[in-house]
């Protein structure tokens, strides 16, 4: 047997005792019984790494040198690709899949479900003849037909007005999963709109890479682009499947509902970067394989807090193909964990009392020249880049921290921020002491010119001083929700079931923005005020580090003190979503994105109005979930168990007479507390169905996941809290459901 302990041996003689009719002694015993599927690692990774894409190396070998060119430029300078070239991208992409065994095809696309979406085409056709011949055209490659009105849209499409249209992005590489070819696209409505999170990703990164440009002009005249970076990481938890199985609320919402912790959890600190258990490492093998094949440069992976947590991430990458590899990760890491009997759990909190996961964002700016705009350099002219880009974001978050809050906003996250595992809801950026010496000099610079020894001075205490790499000289506050870590932002409030397009696209937006009222007062300060450019730069950095210091905070987050501190300073702290969620369509924000053009307004309140009623049916299944749990197999197992003491009662009463009260003195406790439990459970159920009928007949969707927030879910706790007391107080050999301690058994 896999695993053997005094525990497994007691937990299969339960079995024998014909118990085993339920679902959670059937998963128990097939859990203990796991064997662990070993899986060939490749002696050299680089041998199979993007062997299943269709990247450059494959486009040399299939493609003509106009087709080949074609893509690149595309790729590179977002030009558009004409449609006869697009027939020859086709051919050989074709060509190249078939050969790899690919049977059909599919537009591979994001819509605002969170997840992605597909629909598989064969490469099979029939001629006027009757032939059967396998085709592929440069129309099918650049564009297809999808069901726009079977996808939320948040009232831009009516039912009847279906027509919307996938197009391919040529900058993410098509890829080969299984027999099929998948080319990533965006998602758009018949009327132009967007109706995916990539569309406006897209958006902001041009518009981005546009305005960090002409800043970086300030430095270096060679730079034609600047690309953002994004390194993920993902944190999941691994169960086994008929553990999963054996607990409706796992199966229909990703996490627990009730159930007891544990009497070991994570408070011996003993599983965070422990020796990684047999059957998850076999798992992350075969997930690493596969994540090679596909070109996902995966490369760490550890234990994380809590028991069965793990963390999985790669190398960076240009942000728009790191979206789009962590959205085809998520598939893969489930399709993976069916054939080792794991079930995935991405879920933001699904184990009540143990931490729960997120999916830190690192972003960062590169130049076409190979320099990290955000990495500090041994050179005052380098560091003074460096300064710019560095403070320009700190003003962005600063400006737009309930943007930013909104960006990470379910209600899966609710359970997460501030816990003490996570950073609060209130947004704040971390630097480090050195850094922040280092801007409270540049803040006593003087107005006006710099004298020679303010220029001098500062060149030699602010910028000339900063370490090239600054990696280990600041600590990692885990509490902040917006760090610095040495040559890049670590976003790390993002939850773990989120689509990275939607805080990416927020970050891009607002420094974007800033960077172009940045250049503009640069400018203004040269042409107006005959300054030099080293000092424009100085004075508008140096009244940006006063504008933006409520942002900056380097203590504890989760403190009462910083909520008061952080009131006093003008910060938001919407705790809930469908508070946080209004940032979305303030005129602040619907302005910045026109100003843009990375959203409409009805592009924008239509992702708001999805947002808003997601979450309310979220709230909504999982009250359904829970009261049917507590009522159909909690409570008939706790009367079941009552009535075992009340028999156990009346035949001591049998025996002894009136001498069993003192004999029945603790068995009359428990069926005295069992009743009550129910009766509070059952209150609470009625109680909170009747608040669900309540909030279902609001008509306004903001209004209704307000009172899903505000008057459904309270309920939750209540009856959770009962639930759980009568997991302590009956019979195990009753319990229905698997207990904490069984799905936190892998080995």
């Amino acid at each position: 047997m896999y695993v053997k302990s005094y525990f497994c041996t007691f937990k299969l003689l339960i079995l024998k005792r014909n118990y085993m009719s339920t679902l959670r002694f059937q998963a128990i015993k097939e859990t203990l019984g796991r064997e662990p599927i070993h899986v060939e690692e490749p002696a050299r990774r680089s041998t199979i790494f993007g062997k299943n894409v269709f990247n450059e190396a494959a486009m040399r070998q299939f493609l003509t040198k106009d087709s080949y060119n074609s893509v690149i430029d595309a790729t590179v300078n977002g030009s558009k690709i004409d449609r006869n070239i697009a027939d020859h991208i086709s051919t050989g992409m074709k060509e190249w899949a078939i050969t790899k065994g690919a049977t059909h095809y599919t537009h591979w696309f994001q819509p605002l479900t969170g997840s992605t979406a597909e629909k598989h085409d064969a490469f099979f056709e029939t001629t006027d003849d009757g032939q059967a011949i396998e085709k592929f055209g440069g129309g099918q490659l650049v564009q297809q037909e999808p069901d726009a009105s079977s996808f939320p849209n948040g009232g831009i499409r009516n039912t009847f007005e279906a027509r919307g249209y996938t197009a391919w992005d040529p900058t993410s590489p098509a890829f080969l999963y299984g027999t099929t070819l998948c080319i990533p696209t965006v998602f758009v409505a018949y009327t132009g709109e967007a109706l995916d999170n990539k569309t406006p990703l897209l958006r902001s990164l041009q518009v981005l890479d546009t305005a960090a440009t002409s800043v970086a002009k300030y430095f270096d005249k060679n730079v034609t682009k600047i690309i953002a970076t994004l390194g993920w990481e993902q944190e999941y938890f691994l169960i086994d499947k008929a553990m999963a199985t054996s607990r409706p609320d796992i199966s229909l919402t990703g996490r627990t509902l009730l159930g007891h912790e544990s009497a070991k959890g994570q408070q011996l600190d003993d599983h965070y970067f422990g020796s990684i258990p047999t059957r998850a490492l076999d798992y992350m093998r075969d997930l690493e394989t596969e994540c090679m094949l596909l070109g996902i440069p995966v490369k760490t992976r550890h234990n994380e807090v809590a028991p069965n947590q793990f963390e999985l991430a790669p190398i960076f990458e240009e942000a728009n193909l790191a979206v789009d590899h962590n959205s085809l990760l998520m598939d893969i890491m489930e399709k993976v964990a069916e054939r080792h009997h794991f079930k995935v759990l991405f879920h933001e909190k699904p184990f009540k009392g143990i931490n729960g996961s997120g999916k830190h964002n690192n972003w960062s700016l590169s130049t076409n020249t190979g320099v990290n705009l955000l990495s500090p350099s041994k050179t005052p002219k380098r560091n003074l880049q460096f300064l710019t880009y560095f403070i320009n974001t700190i003003k962005a978050v600063n400006d737009h921290e309930e943007l930013m809050r909104s960006s990470i906003a379910s209600a899966n996250n609710d359970h997460r921020l501030g816990a003490n595992e996570a950073p609060p809801a209130i947004i704040s950026v971390f630097i480090g002491s050195q850094l922040t010496k280092a801007l409270d000099e540049l803040e006593k610079v003087t107005n006006g010119k710099l004298s020679p020894e303010e220029k001098t001075d500062l060149k030699l205490n602010v910028v000339g001083k900063i370490p090239e790499i600054l990696l280990d000289n600041t600590d990692r506050n885990r509490t902040s929700p917006f760090a610095f870590t040495g040559n890049k932002f670590e976003f790390r409030a993002v939850g773990s079931t989120a689509n990275c397009a939607t805080p990416m696209t927020v970050l891009n937006s607002i420094v974007a923005k800033q960077l172009i009222d940045f250049k503009k007062s640069v400018d203004a300060l040269i042409d107006k005020k005959k300054m030099k450019k080293d000092d424009a730069i100085f004075n508008i950095l140096r009244e940006y580090v006063k504008d933006s210091k409520r942002i900056r905070f380097e203590g504890d987050g989760y403190g009462e003190a910083w909520e008061k501190e952080a009131k006093k300073r003008g910060l938001s702290n919407n705790k809930s979503t469908p508070e946080a969620l209004k940032a979305k369509v303030s005129e602040k924000t619907i302005a910045l994105y026109e100003e843009l053009n990375i959203m409409s307004r009805v592009e924008i309140e239509a992702r708001y109005e999805i947002k808003v009623e997601e979450y309310a049916m979220r709230i909504q299944i999982e009250g359904r979930v829970l009261g049917d749990i507590a009522r159909n197999h909690v409570i008939p197992t706790a009367i079941k168990y009552q009535n075992r003491l009340i028999k156990n009662v009346q035949g001591l009463k049998d025996i002894y007479g009136s001498g069993f009260k003192k004999l029945s003195k603790e068995q009359m406790k428990l069926i005295e507390k069992i009743s009550e439990h129910i009766e509070k459970i059952n209150m609470g159920i009625t109680d909170m169905i009747e608040e669900r009928k309540k909030a279902n007949k609001i008509s306004s969707l903001e209004k209704r996941a307000a009172a899903y927030c505000d008057k459904v879910k309270p309920y939750f706790d209540v009856i959770r809290y009962h639930c759980d007391k009568l997991e302590l107080l009956v019979d195990d050999e009753l319990w229905p459901l698997a207990k904490y301690r069984e799905m936190m058994m892998i080995k």
